[in-house]
């Protein structure tokens, strides 16, 4: 818990930005920031409406891709192929 209160505003949008992507798995967001998959999970619950987080969290709970154990051996890569630079933790909007 003390890492999740040692995070800027900066890094938890960021953490957000990964765990809601559907292909970047909880273990970037580990390699990236020291973050579990469970500490991701407070950070998402904290930091979203309810109804916004209850909708991620059926869509995320056993899907393949967000563990790198289980996702295809074609993936490799962190993001959708349809995703644009990502600056100043914004996602560029087309």
């Amino acid at each position: 818990m003390t890492k999740i209160k040692e995070l800027s505003i900066e890094d938890i949008d960021r953490i957000i930005e990964m765990a809601w992507e559907d292909r970047t798995p909880f273990d970037a967001i580990l390699g990236q920031f020291g973050i579990t998959e469970g500490e991701t999970i407070e950070i998402m619950r904290r930091n979203m409406k309810r109804s916004s987080f209850k909708m991620w969290r059926a869509r995320v709970q056993g899907r393949a891709t967000k563990h790198l154990k289980k996702s295809p051996d074609d993936m490799d890569t962190f993001h959708s192929r349809m995703q644009r630079g990502i600056a100043l933790n914004k996602i560029s909007k087309r």
